[in-house]
């Protein structure tokens, strides 16, 4: 490689110019930023101050999978760097260079696959000057916890210390309920708090500059434009020149993709896109989304997932036959008696408190059969929880998975007056995610055609689409009604003690 500076354009020269702790560069494909981030390491690695005529330094460069790692990452830096690449464990790049004022540039660079959050132990090891995160929307949010740990540990302090350290990334965009978008976009006012008085102190110590930030965003422009139904050449785009196609390098790209592919790959903007198969074809965003006002004299139906990631999707079934979708709740890390007293409850009673008031006929809750077996701790079930919150619950008329998924899809696939007979209100973010692909059936890594699992694959998604699935088999639909079993004419809800107790 010549030593002739990287032309880079307006987003990556800023970029550069940085020296915040973390920086992140978000864009289109094929829009320069891991040579971008390439050149970074390069750039700190000729600007590191020299110890005994050496200016050492040492990055781990990490990829969510190898074969990406050594396709894409290690290809890139190649191209860009001219360094040998020795395969071994891990595999090591050493750029060494003679620089003009008669130091060596010596940039060592260790290559590191990590697509599972427990391979971030990897990384606790070792001593590092920055660490690149190439495609980190493909990584775990542990994994930028971890760098920000292992950064500027070398040169040691009695090799000089490192000049500058830290964390760089580049990434297309990312979902916007994924840890980058919070991040950079949405931090809450805690965590910007939390960063301006670490920034005060920083500065105090003398270890932060003043114009110096701990974290830093920057976002390329589109590649294209959307004037109407037509894809235009975005004046702005950056690497244009770069391409023999020119623009026509992502024009030929949209043919055939989604709006989502395009919005994320080739317009540069936060949006959703999923591997695997979609579990609900009939779905349509904007026929089935909708803003939902409860009617006030229908019963509210609840779906309720249990587990330690509780979820509850409050419906209602109008007049017309019509499944309305008002609103959802999901848990973390929680038992149903934290959900229900923390979660649920609360936002019965904030939000709905007619129907609150007159819970006992106007609330009913229904869940995965499994939820009436008592536990081997304290032999009390999932259901008794539910009803000790005040609350009326039977179990789902089957937890068939072929029926569950028949009943909603019912729904999505059948009109009433014209009009869909399945509509969600837009605050049900994570069930709209799910159905646009985040609910999906897992690709089988196998040769040839295409195979997916029977059954969805079991994640954020799919917890409240389980209780939604409980609710859907209740409103009917042939699917329903072929499982249908004869319930007992005795009513389900026991009150106790406690059930009227609850926050009113």
């Amino acid at each position: 490689m010549s030593d002739v500076i990287y032309n880079a354009e307006p987003t990556a020269r800023s970029f550069h110019r940085s020296d915040a702790f973390v920086r992140g560069l978000r864009g289109p494909i094929g829009t320069g930023k891991s040579v971008a981030c390439c050149m970074e390491m390069i750039r700190r690695g000729r600007e590191q101050d020299a110890f005994e005529g050496v200016r050492r330094s040492r990055w781990a460069a990490v990829r969510n999978t190898y074969p990406e790692l050594r396709t894409t990452t290690i290809k890139t830096w190649q191209d860009w760097s001219g360094a040998p690449v020795k395969w071994d464990s891990p595999i090591t790049s050493v750029m060494t260079r003679r620089l003009p004022d008669g130091t060596t540039m010596e940039l060592e660079v260790l290559f590191m696959s990590l697509d599972r959050p427990d391979d971030v132990k990897k990384l606790k090891s070792l001593d590092l000057t920055g660490v690149w995160l190439n495609e980190a929307s493909e990584l775990a949010k542990a994994v930028l916890d971890m760098s920000t740990g292992r950064v500027g540990r070398f040169p040691s302090k009695v090799h000089g210390g490192p000049t500058w350290s830290g964390v760089i990334m580049d990434t297309n965009s990312p979902d916007d309920d994924h840890w980058y978008y919070m991040l950079a976009e949405e931090p809450s006012p805690e965590e910007m708090s939390q960063r301006a008085d670490l920034e005060r102190q920083l500065r105090e110590l003398g270890l932060l500059k003043a114009t110096q930030s701990l974290y830093e965003w920057f976002a390329q422009p589109g590649a294209l434009i959307k004037v109407g139904e037509r894809y235009e050449p975005n004046p702005e785009a950056e690497n244009v020149a770069n391409h023999a196609l020119g623009y026509g390098y992502w024009l030929r790209q949209v043919a055939g993709k989604s709006d989502n592919w395009i919005r994320v790959f080739i317009l540069g903007q936060y949006g959703t896109v999923h591997d695997g198969k979609p579990v609900y074809h009939e779905y349509n965003d904007t026929l089935h989304v909708k803003a939902l006002a409860p009617l006030p004299d229908v019963r509210m139906d609840i779906g309720l997932d249990f587990g330690l990631t509780p979820a509850a999707v409050i419906t209602q079934t109008d007049p017309r036959g019509r499944l309305l979708v008002l609103d959802e709740m999901c848990g973390e890390d929680m038992a149903i008696r934290q959900f229900l007293q923390d979660v649920l409850v609360p936002q019965l009673v904030r939000i709905y408190p007619a129907f609150w008031a007159k819970r006992s006929t106007m609330i009913k809750c229904f869940g995965d059969p499994a939820g009436s077996q008592r536990a081997q701790t304290d032999e009390r079930a999932c259901f008794d929880e539910v009803r000790d919150a005040g609350l009326l619950i039977a179990p789902a008329r089957t937890n068939s998975w072929l029926a569950r998924r028949g009943a909603v899809a019912w729904f999505l696939s059948k009109l009433s007056g014209g009009q869909p007979s399945f509509l969600m209100d837009p605050c049900c973010s994570v069930l709209r995610k799910g159905f646009s692909g985040g609910y999906k059936y897992r690709r089988i890594q196998v040769v040839g055609e295409e195979r997916y699992t029977d059954e969805p694959m079991k994640n954020a998604y799919s917890h409240p689409h389980d209780a939604l699935q409980y609710v859907a088999l209740e409103g009917g639909g042939i699917q329903a009604q072929r499982q249908r079993p004869e319930l007992p004419r005795t009513p389900s809800f026991v009150p106790s003690h406690s059930s009227t107790g609850m926050l009113g």
